[in-house]
């Protein structure tokens, strides 16, 4: 028997969602002492930053993909 996949539709766009997520990192960042934890969260906080920015990046309207 198969199971039946989760679909949900999404009501913002990836962009937006990784800049809330990489926001909502460093807030935590914010209110914890320097250590292991909070460096990560920064880490994290930096690729989603760095992720939107590149997915704003590759949609850009000059943008053209050469096949290899």
């Amino acid at each position: 028997m198969t199971t039946k996949r989760n679909r949900t539709k999404q009501t913002q766009s990836l962009q937006e969602r990784l800049h809330a997520s990489a926001e909502k990192a460093r807030e935590l960042a914010r209110r914890m002492p320097a250590g292991k934890e909070r460096e990560l969260l920064l880490r994290r906080a930096k690729q989603n930053e760095v992720t939107s920015n590149l997915t704003d990046w590759l949609s850009a309207p000059g943008f053209t993909r050469r096949r290899v």
